[in-house]
């Protein structure tokens, strides 16, 4: 199958004219199919077991009217990977098979519909390796340089493989948003930069400003936002997103719902509002999806709103 996906170019040219819409949350989506992601590489781990699941996975999303899919890279990183007993050059053939289950699903759904369908390589912080909830709390103690070393192999094997778009998400840091960005500005590649925020400050502390002003200064950075954040917290974040950053906004929040680590469950009124999502397209997003416990049904939801949104007019 030819590939069916378009330029990072077209991409950003897109974002000029219109939203694009996101998928949401793939490890959601895996275990509504069944998935057990149990282990600490959660979804990384299905690019060695089952892979076709992926695939499923990515297509659920673009039949619920995504346009994006985000590759399952999030937490396959070499140090996760090594300690489950995969090698470097293992990890290596597993990220570029990331992509191209992603580039599958989207060349499948492309070529069935003639309509455009990108694919974002998940890029998921420091933490997220950790496996222990550190990428919501930030406190890594590593220096900028340390962290451009730990992301660099990655990013560059992601880069080979010809996602149209690096996702740099959840990042809880300051000083990780910074090595990422100058990351990026070294591999001259596209990425959107999406932090995970509470109220106006990062996971971390520091205000959610100074992260996106990180990005002002590098072209690479085709958008600018927040994702795994309460949607409650979206316009705030954009809005000063777009004052810091002046690039489009990304807005891929969870479903609202809250995790009560003592009871073991989740809590809340699950759901994506479209009213939320009309919110977030007149703060300046660009780039709108869903995360933690956003299916596709939701998926559905937000591009109903996006398909509805009408610029300049009170939502």
């Amino acid at each position: 199958m030819g590939h069916y996906g378009v330029t990072p170019a077209t991409l950003s040219r897109t974002l000029a004219q219109r939203p694009v819409v996101l998928d949401g949350g793939l490890a959601t989506q895996l275990e509504a199919q069944g998935a057990d992601l149990s282990g600490p590489t959660w979804s990384a781990s299905l690019l060695q077991t089952s892979p076709q699941a992926i695939v499923a996975a990515h297509a659920a999303f673009f039949a619920a009217g995504a346009e994006v899919a985000t590759s399952a890279s999030y937490q396959a990183t070499y140090d996760g990977f090594a300690r489950i007993g995969v090698d470097a050059a293992q990890t290596d053939q597993l990220l570029g098979r990331s992509v191209r289950l992603a580039r599958d699903a989207a060349d499948a759904h492309a070529e069935r519909t003639g309509r455009p369908a990108w694919v974002a390589a998940s890029v998921g912080p420091y933490g997220a390796m950790l496996a222990d909830g550190s990428e919501y709390r930030g406190g890594y103690g590593l220096d900028v340089a340390a962290l451009r070393r730990f992301h660099r192999r990655r990013l560059e094997v992601l880069v080979e493989a010809a996602p149209d778009v690096l996702a740099l998400e959840t990042i809880p840091e300051l000083v990780e948003v910074e090595a990422l960005v100058a990351e990026v500005a070294r591999l001259e590649f596209p990425a959107w930069l999406s932090v995970t925020v509470s109220g106006e400050r990062l996971r971390s502390g520091p205000p959610a400003t100074d992260a996106f002003a990180a990005a002002r200064d590098c072209r690479h950075v085709v958008a600018v936002g927040v994702n795994c954040s309460a949607p409650g917290d979206v316009v705030a974040a954009l809005t000063a997103a777009a004052a810091a950053s002046g690039r489009p906004g990304v807005a891929y929040p969870n479903s609202g719902e809250s995790w009560d680590a003592k009871a073991r469950r989740w809590t809340g009124r699950p759901g994506i509002d479209p009213l939320d999502v009309t919110g977030w397209l007149d703060a300046g997003a660009r780039l709108v999806g869903g995360c933690c416990r956003v299916g596709p049904s939701d998926i559905t939801v937000v591009a109903d709103a996006v398909a509805a949104w009408v610029p300049g007019q009170c939502s």
